[in-house]
């Protein structure tokens, strides 16, 4: 279990926050709220929302322009991570990373098995590094969203969290 240094600063992360999803909205994103709001109440800053449809291409151009942008640190998309044709999240953005974070999905489906069951073989919840950029991408339902965040990304976006956190590592990801 990670735990919090006392003695260590806090560092506040621009995020970006992404729906995959070809029915969401903004009226009806849930998860990308639940995300966001989640976010900002651990003092980071949320500098960019978007929903954008599970098309392959669209979603390699608008993650590539987040990946180019220098003030987002991080990306946390949900949605698009399931099994269904629709469902294109890996295929589409895998091919962008410099590294994969394996051990995000592993841990990640790890956690979920105690809500879900042997249903968590169905996600392929993955993570991984561009441009020195994180890229988290998890299920789209809101409770795979408070798993995520819970217990995986916040104590990792924590600076304070020991041993090891991405906060403290990301000024050594251009190295």
């Amino acid at each position: 279990m990670s735990k919090t240094s006392a003695d260590a600063n806090f560092i506040p992360l621009n995020v970006a926050v992404v729906t995959i999803s070809d029915s969401r909205t903004e009226a009806n994103d849930t998860s990308g709220d639940y995300l966001a709001l989640s976010l900002e109440s651990a003092g980071h800053k949320v500098v960019c929302r978007l929903i954008v449809k599970d098309d392959k291409y669209e979603l390699r151009a608008r993650f590539s322009a987040l990946i180019a942008d220098p003030e987002v640190s991080i990306v946390i998309s949900t949605g698009s991570t399931g099994l269904t044709g629709r469902d294109v999240a890996p295929e589409a953005l895998e091919p962008l990373f410099d590294k994969s974070i394996e051990g995000f999905g592993e841990l990640f489906r790890s956690v979920s098995i105690t809500d879900i069951g042997a249903a968590t073989i169905q996600s392929r919840a993955f993570a991984g590094l561009a441009n020195g950029t994180v890229i988290f991408c998890i299920p789209g339902s809101p409770n795979a969203c408070r798993t995520a965040w819970e217990e995986v990304i916040r104590p990792q976006l924590d600076a304070r969290t020991r041993p090891c956190n991405l906060a403290n590592l990301m000024p050594r990801f251009h190295e």
